[in-house]
């Protein structure tokens, strides 16, 4: 159904936001042979060009590549290191974890805090904070500050698994949207318009690298692909589902940053419809994404909107995705690039 072999490769390879060097290389070696050209910027968003059957318009599809991660702030006299997070954490979720410190070398680490069985009945009972957490690498001090060093970044170790139905690995977010961008391309013959397909940086961190990108684009159009919360599990509420795994490519109609263009957000269920691709709708409360860059970091504003990824467990190692929701963006995207000038965009058009 999917190509699991890349998709695991791309899940795994590491990429913290602002140190995406090792995903940047991986995606420049896939994506090179299917477009007419590629651009890094400065920051380091790779810019994939396509060039389409009219040039009166410009198509822009963002996928960031980053995924949450950690800093080196501080190695103790004892070689313990402190970190600083680069992205949304829930703390609970780094116990017991293994990490990579990207050093000199490789160095696995895990993520310690003080036992349960020392802990006091207050101690017990509080909410963590990521403060709580060090690092500890099996090192003296002057072992440690061999390989590592302040600043170096620190990615989570997971590697992606089949369960079921679904996928479950690190980084589905948003690892899962340059697995799509890459197998829309692999598939695309023409575009209507001049597309360029752009995996951005730092997203996780407050959308940056999509905002610069946007802005020297300075597309008509704007796709972005990331994945949104599927809270489809035992004693969700029905009205904070936000999406379920299963249940197709999500179309988004907000999030906390964007209110994507009500043209786009049609355009997009009929073109699902038309193709029989299967689809729902999202409605994300909190968390903001590369759309609203795509949106508003071009002059006079760009017909934006988003196909999310539902995916559950989200920002956690263990995020899971359905193989045919992904499929379903897939197939999703390519028809959109490829139905936008049949389309009537009359800005008075409901």
């Amino acid at each position: 159904m999917i190509n699991i072999p890349l998709l695991k490769q791309i899940t795994e390879i590491a990429g913290a936001p602002g140190y995406e060097q090792r995903v940047r290389e991986l995606i420049i070696n896939e994506v090179t042979p299917l477009v007419d050209r590629i651009s890094v910027d400065n920051m380091g968003n790779v810019t994939a060009f396509k060039k389409g059957k009219s040039s009166s318009k410009k198509i822009m599809i963002a996928a960031h590549m980053d995924e949450i991660g950690f800093m080196v702030t501080h190695i103790d006299d004892n070689g313990f290191v402190r970190f600083h997070t680069l992205g949304g954490f829930d703390p609970k979720t780094l116990t017991a974890q293994r990490v990579i410190i990207h050093g000199k070398k490789d160095l696995i680490g895990v993520m310690g805090s003080k036992p349960i069985h020392v802990m006091s009945a207050d101690e017990r009972n509080k909410v963590p904070k990521t403060t709580d957490y060090f690092i500890d690498l099996g090192m003296s001090k002057e072992e440690v500050e061999k390989h590592v060093e302040i600043g170096n970044p620190i990615t989570r170790q997971r590697e992606l698994i089949e369960m079921g139905d679904c996928v479950n690995a690190k980084s589905i977010d948003n690892r899962v949207a340059v697995f799509i961008l890459i197998e829309m391309l692999k598939n695309l013959d023409t575009p209507d318009y001049d597309l360029y397909g752009v995996f951005t940086v730092q997203e996780e961190v407050g959308i940056r690298g999509a905002s610069v990108a946007t802005q020297t684009i300075q597309p008509d159009f704007g796709i972005n692909l990331d994945t949104t919360i599927a809270f489809d599990v035992p004693g969700a509420p029905a009205h904070e589902k936000v999406t379920q795994l299963g249940k197709g490519a999500a179309i988004k109609i907000m999030d906390s940053r964007t209110i994507c263009d009500y043209r786009m957000v049609a355009f997009m269920k009929h073109t699902a419809d038309s193709n029989k691709i299967t689809w729902q709708p999202e409605i994300l409360t909190a968390g903001g994404t590369d759309t609203m860059a795509l949106q508003q970091m071009t002059a006079g504003g760009s017909i934006a909107g988003s196909i999310s990824i539902p995916t559950r467990h989200i920002h956690q190692v263990i995020e899971m995705a359905h193989k045919q929701d992904i499929k379903d963006c897939i197939d999703l995207l390519g028809k959109c690039v490829t139905s936008l000038a049949n389309y009537n965009w009359d800005f008075r058009r409901i």
